[in-house]
């Protein structure tokens, strides 16, 4: 009797299960998505962006503005990116880049848009869709555009 209390007593002490959280990890790029997914990225940039948004330097020095828009792929995201001079005397470096727009490749050419709200925090609005999609809400949705 005694060695089936002892069993009981191991099967008692046993720590239970626990759930983790274990995203999927996301979906990796092809290079032939990644190359055209640039080059439309860049023809926005050059017909949309740069000419409505850099301007020449301010006549008040005390301010930031806009000097490059480019864009950066970090691990399965494309960013829009902007890149600020600060002419101010008080400035801790001369330039600075902000990203204002994220476009995620989830899988099978689809995509999740998000932009940077002023609070720091990405917010994404569309999720799933086709490339052409994703990139005429960026041309057409203001807030997907730089701030400034």
């Amino acid at each position: 009797m005694s060695r089936h209390n002892n069993q009981e007593d191991i099967n008692m002490a046993k720590i239970p299960r626990q759930w983790v959280y274990r995203p999927r990890p996301a979906s990796r790029v092809p290079d032939a998505v990644k190359k055209q997914v640039t080059a439309k990225a860049n023809v926005i940039i050059e017909t949309l962006f740069k000419p409505r948004y850099l301007k020449p330097p301010p006549k008040d020095r005390r301010f930031n503005y806009i000097v490059d828009i480019s864009t950066k792929w970090h691990k399965n995201c494309l960013y829009f990116q902007a890149k600020y001079a600060c002419p101010g005397p008080n400035a801790l470096s001369p330039f600075f880049e902000d990203s204002f727009t994220r476009l995620a490749y989830m899988a099978n050419g689809r995509f999740n848009l998000a932009y940077m709200r002023h609070t720091s925090k990405w917010c994404e609005v569309f999720t799933d869709l086709p490339m052409e999609e994703a990139f005429d809400e960026i041309r057409n949705q203001p807030f997907f555009h730089p701030p400034g």
